[in-house]
């Protein structure tokens, strides 16, 4: 059974004065859960302004601290080539170190579940390290599936490439 958050957790639009907190929870929990990353690749996971520049970033905030992000689309727009027509895609999904066991992930995934259902998208999807099993056991959870047709290797930076999953949730 997961952890119901504190109610005192809200999910809101990143504020300007946050982007480098953000941004900072964001690069974290990447550095904490997998190994291997470069430095220009958390760089990128911390550039939230860069981030906002392209879609929308979601923080799961509890008494001023942001304990997650989550970074979505604007409406009617894309993140990646992932999402098709009628499909809202996320990513970058993160929960800080310290926050890990509290839902906090749960929380913002259902917030973009919400986000979808609101802007008429017919499906949610994302894509997925293959070494990220805690994210990919949330997914399963929620009633995410496998969209094994739309995986294959993803240039994630210049000369790096994952296997990336491919998950969707039909709305």
């Amino acid at each position: 059974m997961t952890p119901t958050p504190p109610s005192t957790v809200t999910i809101r639009l990143v504020e300007p004065h946050e982007y480098a907190e953000a941004g900072r929870v964001t690069a974290d929990a990447y550095r904490h859960s997998y190994d291997g990353l470069s430095e220009a690749y958390l760089d990128s996971l911390a550039d939230v302004a860069g981030r906002v520049s392209q879609g929308e970033v979601w923080v799961a905030v509890d008494g001023g601290e942001i304990l997650g992000t989550v970074w979505t689309p604007r409406p009617g727009e894309r993140l990646s080539p992932l999402a098709e027509d009628g499909e809202l895609d996320f990513r970058q999904l993160a929960v800080a170190p310290s926050a890990r066991g509290r839902g906090i992930g749960e929380l913002l995934t259902r917030h973009v579940l919400a986000i979808a259902r609101e802007r008429g998208a017919a499906r949610v999807v994302m894509n997925s390290g293959p070494e990220m099993l805690g994210a990919h056991a949330l997914y399963g959870k929620l009633g995410f599936r496998r969209l094994t047709e739309r995986e294959n290797p993803v240039e994630v930076e210049p000369g790096r490439f994952l296997d990336l999953k491919a998950f969707g949730y039909d709305l």
